[in-house]
């Protein structure tokens, strides 16, 4: 399994943005993808984004398109969530996780998942 790290959280006013990033280790990403979920108090857990390690096609929630921005560094074993147009509804932990595959992760069915992250979005 592998072992996922997220940092960049934080308090941000709306209209804000902040960069997560999720760093990867304890074994090879050239195949699978990886994804970012999220889940506010008193809600499930629910998709973000997610992107193929191999050649990068993305899939993102509507509720977060045309703000958030997925990406990933190969070399670094890293993943991205640049967010921008932070609103108040995406307050909540973040999460990234890594499966098999896009319709894998978009579905949740992932191997392994960090420790979340907090991000706060003052109105």
């Amino acid at each position: 399994q592998a072992q996922l790290v997220e940092s960049g959280g934080g308090l941000v006013q709306a209209g804000g943005s902040l960069r997560l990033s999720c760093a990867a280790s304890g074994r090879t990403f050239s195949r699978g993808a990886m994804g970012w979920f999220r889940q506010a108090p008193g809600k499930e857990r629910e998709f973000v984004a997610v992107i193929r390690w191999s050649d990068g096609p993305t899939y993102y929630a509507e509720s977060v398109k045309g703000r958030f921005t997925i990406s990933r560094d190969n070399a670094k074993n890293t993943v991205y969530l640049q967010m921008n147009s932070l609103k108040a509804e995406d307050t909540a932990v973040y999460y990234c996780a890594t499966g098999s595959g896009i319709d894998e992760v978009h579905q949740g069915r992932c191997d392994s998942w960090g420790q979340g992250i907090q991000v706060t979005v003052s109105s």
